[in-house]
């Protein structure tokens, strides 16, 4: 990996809401009558914000990392996968800076949620609250989110490096 002091990451995922699972977003479950689709615990912010670390690293991307052919990610906690891949970053020589992220849904309403979302994240990267923007946004009953069929989530973070290692 090249040298550099500052490296920048996006990070992107969607998953559908489907009955009989637990609505989990940002390390919160949320009370919904749906919850997210997926291998692990279907948490969309939290793996925007992997994707994003990931990619300012240009390292795999979470599918690679842990994919849902592999039972050992069944129902995982997404902040247990969170922590291995801030492990990563850091044993490369990388602190993050801030982190800015979106999640869009029509429904639930996110907005009650995020001062926990971000008191949940914050300690896990050795953030600040205040080092961490979570925006909740709708999509206007646009698309199969505005439509209450998905929810998506979008993160950019910004790492800086902290030293030779």
């Amino acid at each position: 990996m090249s040298e550099q002091n500052f490296r920048i990451g996006i990070g992107y995922d969607i998953h559908r809401l489907v009955e009989g699972r637990a609505l989990i977003v940002g390390g919160v479950k949320i009370p919904y009558e749906k919850g997210l689709l997926g291998h692990s615990d279907a948490d969309v912010l939290v793996h925007a914000i992997i994707d994003a670390l990931l990619g300012a690293m240009a390292m795999e991307d979470i599918g690679t990392l842990f994919p849902d052919t592999d039972d050992r990610f069944k129902d995982a906690d997404s902040l247990l996968l969170l922590k291995k891949v801030y492990d990563k970053v850091q044993a490369q020589g990388y602190w993050i800076n801030n982190i800015d992220t979106n999640i869009i849904a029509q429904a639930p309403k996110m907005m009650p949620y995020i001062p926990e979302m971000k008191a949940v994240i914050a300690p896990i990267l050795g953030l600040e609250t205040m080092d961490i923007s979570i925006k909740a946004k709708t999509k206007e009953q646009l698309d199969a989110v505005g439509a209450e069929l998905a929810i998506e989530a979008q993160a950019v973070v910004m790492l800086e490096k902290i030293g030779d290692v």
